[in-house]
Formats: structure tokens, C-alpha cells, sequence
């Protein structure tokens, strides 16, 4: 399918969505995890006014974030821990709570927790999807079709671990997410370099309700080199964190909190 981009602006960020063809790399009964795209990396979840459409039927609109780049360096690796909480209130698909990195090559590498009534296919892990868990899984959004692997079902005091490594020879991007110490979903792709990370609440559809209160720790990204300017690029909506950096090259933050945050009925 082509796909034709559009463009929203705030003073520091520019948001470029494109309307979407998806497909599964590891698991094909999974379908629309629809997201947005970066523009040089810089991530738009602070945009919070953009809405979005693809193709005319998916309504996609973001809550509070968490932002830093995009970098003049690029990342090497990046970790962080996701504590999603309760699950939103209304049962209207869908919603899904992230932390991605834009990259070089204008794709987007996002490991998804995802909480909806229909969660993903009506299943995670194999299982029916059960009502307050959430639904984790390594994804992509590469050259604009969406991949994705293995899916696990999340209990709400859970912490999902999401590691991201690029590799310098192979140019290849290995995502992990576990949970409690088991590796439950990990994808391979070649994106390119990440030149920015950030959090993401996206709402789609016909989603109506309250993101609830919840937090990221643990949160590490490493650059290839030292770019004094790349703290500076921190962007924070809806979100408390304070980042710490000794060298300009690893950035770190101890809790990252995303307030709550109501989506109303989409337009």
C-alpha cells in the first residue's frame, strides 16, 4: 500500500504518520498495532495535540510522554523497566503504552504493552485475552509495515523489561522484553541508528477512557559518543524524571512517572 505523509509542528518537535500496511514477522494472527512515525528521531509524544488518522479508519491520538533526542551521536543500547498499572477504564479498543526509538532511516523500534478488549486478536501468549492484563511484545515499525514477536500476557504489578542493542558490524537493532527474569519476546531488525527514545500513551480507534498513573525505572540509554547537547532535548509532558548524565555519553533516570491522562471520544 502507499502511504502518504503527514506533518504536525509544535516549537522543538515534528511529528511525520504515514498511513500503514501491517504484517507479523513471528506471530501472523496479530494484526493493527497502528503507531507513528519519527521525523530525524525526535519523538513526537509530546505533540499531544496531533491527531492522526490512517487511511481514514484508524483515529490515533497520544497522552503523556517522556522524550529525548533526536542526538548528533546515535544510540548503542538502551533499557528500561515498564510499570503499567491498572489497565485504562472503558472497553473500547484500543490502547497501547510504549518507549521507542526513532531512528536514521525513519523507522520506529517500540516494544508495546497493550491493553484493549481485544487485546491482540482476542489472545496473548496463545491465551484468551483475560480482562485487566496487558498484552507485552517486541515490534517494529520498519520501511512502514508493523513487525512484531511473541507476545506475553502482563499482570498489572508486573514489570516488563525492555532492552534495546544495536550492533556496530551487522547494523542489526535486538529487542528484549522480559518478565520477572524470563525472556518472553525478542525481535531483530536493521532500522538503522536511534537518534531519539521516548515513552508513548497511543489511543486508537474509538478508545475512550483514563490512562492510569504509571512509571519506567531504571531508564538507560547509551551513546555511541558524547553529545553535550542531548540532555537539553529532554521533552516532558505529563511526566516527572530527572536525568542524569556523568559523561554526556549514558543517560540515566531513576523513575520516570506518567500522570494520568483521559482520552475522550475521538472526533
Amino acid at each position: 500500500m502507499p502511504f502518504n505523509p503527514t506533518f504536525f509542528s509544535t516549537p522543538n518537535l515534528t511529528l511525520v504518520v504515514y498511513s500503514i500496511t501491517f504484517s507479523s514477522q513471528a506471530t501472523p494472527k496479530f494484526s493493527k498495532m497502528v503507531n507513528r512515525n519519527f521525523l530525524l528521531g525526535a519523538l513526537a509524544a509530546a505533540a499531544t495535540t496531533a491527531i492522526a488518522q490512517d487511511s481514514g479508519s484508524e483515529n490515533i491520538r497520544f497522552g503523556n510522554a517522556f522524550s529525548l533526542g533526536a542526538t548528533n551521536s546515535y544510540i548503542i543500547e538502551a533499557e528500561t523497566t515498564l510499570f503499567p498499572g491498572k489497565t485504562q477504564s472503558g472497553d473500547t479498543p484500543r490502547l497501547a503504552l510504549w518507549p521507542g526509538m526513532g531512528t536514521d532511516q525513519n523507522q520506529l523500534i517500540q516494544a508495546i504493552v497493550l491493553g484493549s478488549s481485544d487485546a491482540q486478536g482476542e489472545q496473548c501468549g496463545g491465551k484468551p485475552h483475560v480482562s485487566g492484563e496487558w498484552c507485552a511484545f517486541a515490534s517494529a515499525l520498519q520501511d512502514d509495515v508493523q513487525l512484531q514477536g511473541d507476545t506475553f500476557p502482563v499482570k498489572s504489578n508486573q514489570g516488563v523489561k525492555i532492552h534495546y542493542k544495536y550492533d556496530e558490524t551487522s547494523g542489526n537493532t535486538t529487542q528484549t522484553v522480559s518478565v520477572e527474569g524470563k525472556v518472553v519476546s525478542t525481535l531483530i531488525t536493521k532500522s538503522g541508528k536511534a537518534i531519539g527514545f521516548g515513552t508513548a500513551e497511543e489511543a486508537q480507534n474509538e478508545f475512550k477512557g483514563v490512562v492510569y498513573e504509571h512509571s519506567y525505572v531504571n531508564t538507560t540509554v547509551v551513546l555511541a559518543a558524547a553529545d553535550a547537547q542531548f540532555a537539553s532535548t529532554l521533552g516532558k509532558t505529563g511526566a516527572t524524571g530527572n536525568l542524569v548524565t556523568k559523561d554526556n555519553k549514558t543517560f540515566k533516570v531513576d523513575k520516570i512517572v506518567i500522570a494520568e491522562y483521559s482520552f475522550p471520544a475521538s472526533a
